[in-house]
C-alpha cells in the first residue's frame, strides 16, 4: 500500500517528524563527526523489573544499591558519549559517568585519539546545544587538534540525525536487546557489538557494507 501511493516504508521515515529520511554525507572521512550523549537507567544485580518482574526487581534494586530516595533505591545512569564519523559511519562509543564539561572534553581527546588511529583526520564536529558542548573545556579540547565546532539550528534535533539513529540502533541491538542480569553485564557486552558494526554489520546507507569498508587504511587497533 506504501508503494501504491510513492509513500516511503515506515522503517525510512523519521520517527519524529513522520518525514522520509533524506540521506546525505561528506565526500571524505573526517570532513564531519557527529557527537551526542545518550542517556541509560542503569540495571541492578539479578536484572531489573522487565527481566524478572517488578516484585523481583525492586528487590534487586534495593540489594545492589545503598542510595535512596524517598524509600526509593537509587540505580543511577550511564552516560554514552559518542561520535561518528558522517562519511563512512565509523562510530566510537564510551560508556561515562555524567555529561559535565569535563567528561565531553575528556571523551573528545580519546575519540580524537580512536579516528587518528583509525588514519582519519577530523576536521569538524557538530553537536547539539548542550551545557558541555558551549564549555570552554570543551572549546579548547577541541582547539588543541585544529578541530572546527558546529552546532545544531536550535530545537533541531534532526540536524545532527546520524549519532542520533545510531544511538536508536544501540539501544535497539545492545543496551535493550536481551535479558541482562546486571549492569556490569550489559557494559561487557557493548565492545563486540561496536566491533561488529563498524566491520561486519551491512549498512544500509553504505550500500550494504560496512563502515571499515570506507576506511581504507583502518589500523587492526581499531575497535
Amino acid at each position: 500500500m506504501l508503494s501504491r501511493y510513492g509513500l516511503a516504508r515506515l522503517a525510512h521515515l523519521d520517527r519524529a517528524t513522520g518525514n522520509a529520511i533524506r540521506r546525505y554525507e561528506h565526500h571524505q572521512p573526517g570532513d564531519l563527526v557527529h557527537v551526542d550523549v545518550k542517556k541509560l537507567g542503569n540495571i541492578p544485580d539479578g536484572g531489573g523489573w522487565p527481566t524478572v518482574g517488578r516484585q523481583a526487581g525492586r528487590r534487586n534494586a534495593r540489594a545492589t544499591t545503598t542510595a535512596r530516595k524517598n524509600s526509593h533505591p537509587i540505580l543511577g545512569y550511564c552516560y554514552l558519549h559518542s561520535a561518528i564519523d558522517d562519511h563512512s559511519r565509523l562510530a566510537y562509543t564510551q560508556i561515562l559517568t555524567d555529561e559535565t564539561k569535563e567528561t565531553a572534553a575528556a571523551f573528545w581527546h580519546r575519540a580524537h585519539a580512536y579516528f587518528t588511529a583509525c588514519g582519519i583526520t577530523v576536521r569538524r564536529v557538530l553537536t547539539d546545544n548542550g551545557a558541555c558542548y558551549r564549555s570552554s573545556p570543551w572549546r579548547d579540547a577541541l582547539a588543541q587538534h585544529g578541530t572546527t565546532h558546529k552546532r545544531t539550528r536550535p530545537y533541531r534535533p534532526q540536524t545532527n540525525g546520524k549519532v542520533e539513529r545510531f544511538h536508536r540502533t544501540l539501544t535497539d541491538e545492545w543496551a535493550y536487546s536481551q535479558p541482562y542480569t546486571s549492569e556490569t553485564q550489559r557494559r561487557q557486552a557493548l565492545g563486540p557489538w561496536l566491533h561488529t558494526d563498524n566491520h561486519h554489520r551491512a549498512h544500509t546507507a553504505l550500500s550494504g557494507h560496512p563502515p571499515a569498508s570506507r576506511i581504507p587504511n583502518l589500523s587492526g587497533q581499531c575497535i
